[in-house]
C-alpha cells in the first residue's frame, strides 16, 4: 500500500503558539485556566487537565475566579471577556491566533466607519462568537446560500464581510458572490488564514489522487470538518478519525494508496501513530 502523508497535516503556526503558551504557563507554579478548550483536540486538552489546568465554559465561571492565570483561548473571545479579567485583576495570557486578532480589528474599525459587518461562517463556532463581540455583536453571520440568498438590508447600505479563518474558501468566494449581486456598497476582507487555503488545497489534491483518505482531528474541530468535507468529494472512502482507535485498520487492506491529512489542532505524535499502523 502507498501512503502519503500531506505536507500540511497537523499543528498550524496559531495552534502551535497557543498549546505552547499554556504549557509555558504551567512551569510559573500558578494557577491556569484557559477560556474555553485552548484548541478543539480532546487528546491536548485532556492532557493539560492531567497537568491541572482548567477550562473556563462561560462568564459566570469567570466570575467566581479570584486569583491565577486566565489564558485566552486561539480561538479568540469577545471584549468583554478582556474587560472583565482585568477588572477582576487577574493575570492575562492573550493565546488567540494572530490571524483572528487582525479579524476583531478589523471588524471594530468598519463598524466605526458605519459599515453593517456580515461575517461568513459557523455562528456557533467559538471564533465567531469572539468575532461578533468585537462589533458589538450586531454582525450577521451567514453559511449558506440560502442565507446569502435571504440576506438583505436597506437600499444603500454600506458592508464589510469578513471570514472565519478556517472557512472553506471555494464556498466563501461563493456566498461574497451572491451578496455582492444585491448592489451594495461592499469591502471584502479575506481573512481565511493562508495555512488553511494551503491545507484545503492539498487535500483536495492528495484525495483526488488516493483510493482512500484518512482525515484526523478533533470531532468539534471546524477545520477538520472543512477538511473531511473536501476530501469525500473527491474521494468516496474518506475516514475522519480522532485517534487511531477509531480506526478500523481491515478496511484499507484492499486500497492501493491512501492518503492521510489532519486538522490544525491535530498533534503529530497522533498523526505518526497512524501513519505508521498504516504502513505495517
Amino acid at each position: 500500500m502507498d501512503i502519503k502523508l500531506a505536507n500540511s497535516a497537523g499543528f498550524c503556526f496559531g495552534v502551535k503558539r497557543a498549546v505552547d503558551t499554556v504549557y509555558n504557563e504551567i512551569k510559573n507554579g500558578q494557577k491556569v485556566y484557559t477560556y474555553g478548550p485552548i484548541i478543539h483536540n480532546d487528546e491536548v486538552v485532556n492532557d493539560l487537565k492531567e497537568k491541572g489546568v482548567e477550562v473556563i465554559r462561560n462568564i459566570e465561571e469567570l466570575n467566581n475566579i479570584t486569583e491565577g492565570t486566565i489564558i485566552i483561548r486561539s480561538h479568540g473571545v469577545s471584549k468583554d471577556i478582556y474587560d472583565i479579567i482585568k477588572n477582576k485583576g487577574l493575570k492575562l495570557v492573550d493565546a488567540t491566533c494572530p490571524y483572528v486578532l487582525k479579524i476583531h480589528k478589523a471588524v471594530k474599525r468598519q463598524l466605526e466607519e458605519g459599515r453593517e459587518i456580515v461575517i461568513i461562517g459557523n455562528e456557533s463556532h467559538p471564533e465567531v462568537q469572539g468575532i461578533k463581540g468585537w462589533c458589538n455583536n450586531k454582525a450577521t453571520v451567514i453559511e449558506t446560500i440560502n442565507e446569502a440568498n435571504d440576506y438583505h438590508v436597506s437600499e444603500g447600505a454600506k458592508l464589510c464581510i469578513v471570514s472565519q479563518t478556517t472557512f472553506n474558501y471555494k464556498k466563501f468566494k461563493d456566498l461574497v458572490e451572491i451578496i455582492s449581486k444585491k448592489g451594495y456598497d461592499i469591502l471584502v476582507i479575506n481573512t481565511i488564514c493562508n495555512a488553511t487555503e494551503e491545507r484545503q488545497t492539498e487535500a483536495r489534491e492528495l484525495a483526488s489522487q488516493s483510493d482512500a483518505m484518512i482525515v484526523i482531528g478533533g470531532k468539534h474541530s471546524s477545520n477538520t470538518q472543512k477538511l473531511y468535507e473536501i476530501c469525500k468529494k473527491e474521494c468516496e472512502d474518506t475516514y475522519y478519525i480522532q485517534t487511531l482507535s477509531d480506526l478500523d485498520l481491515e478496511l484499507f487492506k484492499s486500497f492501493r494508496s491512501v492518503g492521510i491529512t489532519a486538522g490544525a489542532s491535530t498533534p503529530n505524535n497522533i498523526i505518526k501513530e497512524v501513519q505508521i499502523a498504516c504502513q505495517k
